[in-house]
C-alpha cells in the first residue's frame, strides 16, 4: 500500500498540534502547511472538508539521503496531511516513503526510507 493512515477522536488543529510535537521530537519540523479548502475557496472552487497537508523534514535524514542520490529532492520534504474524510472523521496519513523511494530505483536508499518511514509512522501514531 502506498499509504499509511488512521483515524483520530482529535480535530483537525488538534492533531496538527499533536503531531507537531511528536515531529519535533524526532527532529522533524513542518516547513510548510497548506490549507487545501482554505485555497481553493479563495480561487472560486467549493471543497466540502477540511484538508491540511504539512511538509515536514529532518535536516540530517534530508542531508543523507541527497548526498547519497539528489534525486530524492523529487520527493522531499515528506508530506502528511491531516484532514476530515466523507464521515466527517479526522484521519492523518502520509505517503509511505518505501512506496516512493522505489521510484529513485536506487537499493541503498531502501533502508534508509523504511527508516524515516517508521519514525513517521510513530509520530502519527503518538498523536491519533
Amino acid at each position: 500500500m502506498f499509504h499509511y493512515t488512521v483515524e483520530t477522536n482529535k480535530s483537525i488543529q488538534e492533531a496538527i498540534q499533536s503531531l507537531t510535537e511528536n515531529l519535533k521530537e524526532e527532529k522533524y519540523g513542518v516547513q510548510w502547511q497548506f490549507n487545501i479548502k482554505e485555497t481553493l475557496h479563495k480561487k472560486g472552487f467549493e471543497f466540502d472538508h477540511e484538508f491540511q497537508v504539512l511538509e515536514v523534514c529532518n535536516p540530517k535524514e534530508a542531508s543523507r539521503v541527497l548526498s547519497m542520490n539528489q534525486l530524492v529532492g523529487y520527493l522531499l520534504p515528506c508530506k502528511i496531511v491531516v484532514y476530515e474524510d466523507d464521515q466527517g472523521k479526522t484521519k492523518i496519513g502520509l505517503p509511505r516513503p518505501s512506496a516512493l523511494i522505489q521510484m529513485v530505483d536506487d537499493d541503498s536508499l531502501k533502508e534508509i526510507a523504511t527508516d524515516i518511514e517508521n519514525q513517521l509512522i510513530a509520530c502519527i501514531n503518538k498523536s491519533k
